[in-house]
Order: C-alpha cells, then structure tokens, then sequence
C-alpha cells in the first residue's frame, strides 16, 4: 500500500511559521482596476460609468448567408450620478435611423463608435434609450482590432451557412448598441430575432417564442433572466435541428434542460450524438464540483458555427464540433467566468484558467487513464518557454489575453498546484463551491481567489501566488543523498529558469523514494529556499531510487538524483538536539535528549494550535484525532524555546 505523507525536519524560524493577514494585498493589485477599450478614451470610459446597465432588448432580422442586420435595440439603465447625457458605442459603419429617449425621439451625437445622448436624470434615476439602426458588421479588414463580433462563414466539414457573433473581448459594439464595461453586468436581457422560415436562432436564457410571421420569415424570442456581461450576449443563425436532453445532478431541484442547435446535415447529428449526450454527465460532474449549475431554471446548450473552437455564450455556447475536453471546457466557464466573470482582462485567468482545469477534473473523474497524460502535455507547454506570468498589465492584445501558454496551460497548471498546496480535496472543492456563491452573478480578480482560500485554510498563500501567478518561469529540482546507518539524509535544491523574476519556489515539494525491502514512500518536503536539508530519521535503507513529483502537481524540470557521501548535518545537530522519534510516525511520537519538564504547543502548518499540554521526559504525544499530515511542535523550556516540524501518517 502506498502512502502519501507530508515530511519536513530540523529548526523552522518564527518568520517562516508566522502568518500574514489574509486582508494582505500584492502590490501588484493596485494596476487591477485599470479598464482599457479598444475604441474609448479614458475620459469617455469614465462618461460611461455614469450609470449602469440593468437590460438589453435587442430585436434584430438577420439571415444565415449575410452579417447584414437590422433592427431595434432597447437599453435601460440607472444613473450613478445625475447626468445629462449618456455614452455608448456603436460601430461607426452602422446608419441610424432614430434614438428615443423614454420613447421620445432625441438628437444625438457620434464621434467614431461613441454615441452620446441627452437623458437629463438624477442619480439613481432609470431612463430607457431604443435605437433604430441597419447596416453590416465590420470584419478584420475593416476593423483589425475586432472584426469578430459576428461572422458568416459555410462549415467546411459539413457544408452549413452559419452567422455568430462572439464578441469577446471588444468587440460587442461590432453588432449591437453598448456600453462594454466588464464591472457592469446587465440584469437580464431579451433577444428576438427575425429570420428566414428555414432557419432557426439561439440565444441566452428560455426560448419563450416561435412565432411565424406568416411573410416567410419567423421570430425566435429568448428571455434570460440573470446578469449577463456584454460580451456574452449572442446569435447563431442557421438551418439547424434542434437535439434536446436532459441532466439530472444529484441536489438539482429538476433536470436540467440541455438544448442543442446542431446543423440540419443529417449526418451531423449521428456523428456527434454521443458527444453531445455526455454533456449531461459533466453537468452533474461540475455541479458536485462547483455547485449548482447557476442557470439550472433555464438551460444550457449549444448552437453548432464553424470556429475553431467554442465561445461560452451563456446558457448557450457557439461550438464548431464536440469533444469531451472543448465540451467540458465551454461548460466549466458557466461558473468561471458567466457566474463569476475576470473584473479586468488582467485577471482573465479567473476565466480561462478554471475552465481549462474543469478539462482535467473531467479527465480525472471520468476518463482517470487520461489525465496524467493531460496533465503532462499542459506542464511540457508551459515549460516551453523560460518565463511568462499568468497575470499581465490589462491589455488591448488579445493574443496576449487568450494566450494558450500562459492564460490557459499555465492558468489550469496553477489552479492544480494550489490544491495540491492546500493538500484537502474536501476543502479545496468546498472554497471552490464557497467562492461561486459569494461572487456569484458578479465579477472577481486573482487576489480574490487567493483570499478566499486563505480565509479557508489559513494558509498564507502570498508567496504561492507571487511566484506562480504574478511570478515567471519554474524550478528544476535536484537531489542528493546519503544513508547514515538507519537514517537518511537528503539535499534538495532547485534552480529558477527566469531567476530574475522569480528566483525561488517555495511550494511544497514530492519524493518518492524507494526502501529496500518496503513499499515506496512519497514524503512531502516543505521548502523555503533553494537549498534544503533533511533528515528522515529510521527510514530503513534508501535502494537510490527516487522521482521528485512523481504525481506531477507543479510544474517543474528534473535535474539529477546522486548519492553524495559528503553532505549532512554535524554530529552535534544529529545526535544532541531534540528530536522527534520516530519521524516520520504513526501520530504517537516522544520528544529525545528532553530531560526536563517543558510545556509543548503543537500547531498545524497553517498556523492553528492543536495542543498544549505539560511535557514530562520520554512521553508519549498522540495526534492521531487531528489526521496525517505536517505539524510544528513548539517546545518550551527555563533555556527557551524551540521548533521541530514532525510529519504523521
């Protein structure tokens, strides 16, 4: 039976036990709340957090062979302030027809996509602005910092004409009248759109209506009734079949409703039926995982366009094929990411990086044979470069933004390396469920996340998220080794590959380590600098094999694995100091060479205290009721005070 232990030796300072507060905040927080927009100047960013969006009603024909678009779009908002007018965008390629204020016909002024429109309200006032316009989207050529925000293209697998939109980051303004503002989310939202009896339209939320408009055209009508970012928003037109089932997670109050827009090639369906079914099983995986599924009263599905990928639409995603990682990956974002959005593209990771992870977590529950090998190929990525933080100064450079390294590998490698920190699936999954609760329908940055599971475990995970989310790079650890009679004493050491970042890792590190007659043991060691010694007392004798991180939680390269005779502690810190024997044990431990009475705290390594209690010479300690794993024991004698961490299993 192999056995998982956490294992660390000798004197700890107070400053490595101390604890931080969990209000602390990085420096780098302070450029979070930067906002960039790829048409607006600052000043005309502020006019537009004047005032929040609480709806959208948006009422558009369109077609499956033309981005040519016509329609009405409503907008109601509230004002922060009392303002005379308000500021929104629309692509400037668009002719407008009228804009109504509460349903008055108003002038108004444009200046590129900005629009400005006299509304004369008092703060916390609700005014209502409708735009009439027509016209055809922009594409790359046209606007090459979007031209995105909707598409026609014909599936080259499957022949089908598709229009889309995905307007994600910027590109929202590309196809409808808005404010793009990342912190305000919309209330709710209508969509109707009007096309061709031939085809059909998807949207958010609950498909309310189909109504047939007797002219050979139809109106598809969609009502989503939770917040909503701008971007998220969307259509897809095109001559579909529409696929219906049905999930049914444990704790659901009913099934959930997976609706699905697939091309009307009739050899489409069959050959992604399977596919598409297994959503239903990574509903009800996410919704034990996550919690409950956030739009459980409407529905979650798909509309099928020729991407390259997907699009988390909400409630709805744009989806070239189906594939159990994509499919598992555009779903995860429902919670990372649509119930809980990056409050700044700084922290995109809040997005992508916990939807990339939901890809793993799959795997792992799901297809178990797969995931090591996962795993593998998203630490080889991230790896294959020396630096790069998965944090970066809010940007206008979407490849930056949606970069596959390190918003995506480096973002799920990450979130798979804190888990491990926090050593507690139980807890790990239940700040994970805490944390969409709290921000739920909200936004959050990184910092939010490490405080969350600082408020959890107690775990001071400043250092953890300074090198691994604002840091760069990773570590290439190395070991030597020598056996002392029964004990055996190891060096651990690690390079950084961009040491002018990040010059040390201090994460916690595996070893597995083979003994001559026995099982294999993983010891967990705890590292606080670049180089460290340990001493694993009555280990037996070490065969020389060994593997650092044999279960791949961090990224990291592998130096080498030699036996160095010259290594280890004097005589005098071996044999005279106190010790704690046998270590590792069982949790029922004796303190050696303590010859007086002392008084002994013992502290789990997140700083809570466990026990205190008066220590007499050779007894016995038992921590079998506080579990496996780490602890510091503080002894305290007429002489002062000392620090030992012990490991039980």
């Amino acid at each position: 039976m192999k056995k998982i232990l956490s294992f660390s030796l000798l004197f700890v300072s107070a400053s490595l036990f101390g604890q931080e507060n969990s209000t602390h905040c990085s420096k780098r927080t302070k450029l979070i709340n930067s906002q960039k927009s790829a048409t607006l100047s600052v000043a005309q960013i502020a006019e537009t957090e004047k005032y929040d969006v609480n709806y959208y009603g948006l009422n558009l024909s369109m077609t499956n062979t033309s981005t040519y678009l016509e329609g009405t779009v409503e907008m109601q908002a509230k004002a922060r302030t009392s303002i005379d007018s308000a500021l929104f965008e629309l692509f400037a390629s668009f002719t407008i027809s009228e804009i109504r204020v509460n349903g008055v016909p108003v002038n108004y002024s444009r200046s590129n996509s900005a629009l400005k429109v006299p509304v004369n309200v008092n703060a916390n006032e609700v005014f209502r602005i409708e735009t009439d316009y027509f016209g055809t989207p922009p594409d790359a050529a046209s606007n090459p910092l979007g031209g995105g925000g909707m598409t026609y293209d014909t599936s080259p697998s499957w022949g089908n004409h598709v229009v889309w939109s995905l307007s994600e980051p910027f590109s929202a303004y590309e196809w409808f009248p808005v404010k793009q503002s990342l912190r305000d989310k919309i209330d709710s939202c209508s969509i109707k759109i009007t096309v061709p009896d031939s085809c059909k339209a998807g949207s958010n939320g609950i498909l309310e209506n189909v109504v047939n408009l007797g002219n050979g055209f139809t109106r598809y009508e969609w009502k989503h009734r939770h917040p909503i970012e701008y971007y998220l928003i969307s259509v897809a037109v095109a001559k579909y079949v529409e696929h219906n089932l049905f999930a049914n997670p444990i704790g659901a109050p009913a099934p959930i409703l997976i609706q699905n827009f697939i091309y009307d090639n009739p050899q489409t369906l069959p050959n992604f039926l399977d596919e598409i079914n297994e959503t239903a099983d990574f509903i009800e995986l996410f919704y034990d995982l996550y919690g409950p599924y956030p739009f459980e009263d409407e529905k979650y599905g798909h509309c099928m366009a020729p991407l390259s990928g997907g699009m988390e639409h909400q409630t709805m995603t744009t989806q070239g094929f189906f594939e159990k990682t994509l499919t598992s990956h555009e779903l995860g974002h429902q919670w990372w990411g649509d119930n809980v959005t990056c409050a700044s593209w700084s922290d995109i990771w809040v997005n992508e990086g916990f939807a990339s992870y939901s890809e793993y977590l799959m795997l792992e529950n799901l297809y178990p044979n797969e995931k090591n090998q996962h795993m593998t190929d998203v630490h080889n990525n991230v790896m294959s470069q020396v630096g790069g933080s998965v944090w970066f100064a809010d940007s206008l450079n979407t490849d930056r933004i949606f970069s596959g390294r390190l918003t995506y590998d480096k973002g799920a490698a990450i979130i798979h390396s804190l888990r491990y920190v926090i050593n507690n699936d139980s807890l790990f999954f239940n700040t994970l469920r805490a944390f969409q609760t709290e921000f739920a329908d909200s936004v959050a940055v990184g910092i939010d996340v490490r405080n969350k599971f600082m408020q959890t475990s107690t775990i001071d995970l400043t250092p953890f998220f300074e090198q691994w989310y604002f840091g760069e790079g990773y570590p290439t650890y190395s070991i030597r080794y020598k056996q002392e009679a029964n004990d055996l004493i190891l060096q651990i050491s690690h390079t950084a590959s961009k040491p002018t970042s990040t010059p040390t890792f201090t994460n916690p590190i595996d070893v597995r380590i083979f003994r001559q007659g026995q099982t294999d043991t993983i010891i967990r060691f705890e590292i606080a600098s670049n180089t460290e010694l340990f001493v694993i007392p009555n280990f037996g004798t070490a065969t020389g094999s060994m593997a650092i991180d044999p279960k791949n939680w961090i990224v990291n390269k592998v130096g080498t694995i030699t036996m160095d005779n010259t290594i280890g502690l004097t005589e005098n810190q071996v044999s005279k100091e106190l010790q704690i024997v046998p270590n590792p044990n069982n949790g029922v431990f004796s303190i050696s060479n303590l010859e007086v009475i002392a008084q002994i705290e013992v502290y789990q390594m997140n700083g809570k205290k466990v026990l205190s209690k008066t220590y007499s010479p050779n007894e016995q300690i038992d921590l079998r009721a506080f579990g496996k794993g780490t602890y510091l024991v503080e002894i305290q004698t007429q002489k002062g005070s000392r620090r030992l961490k012990l490991v039980s299993f």
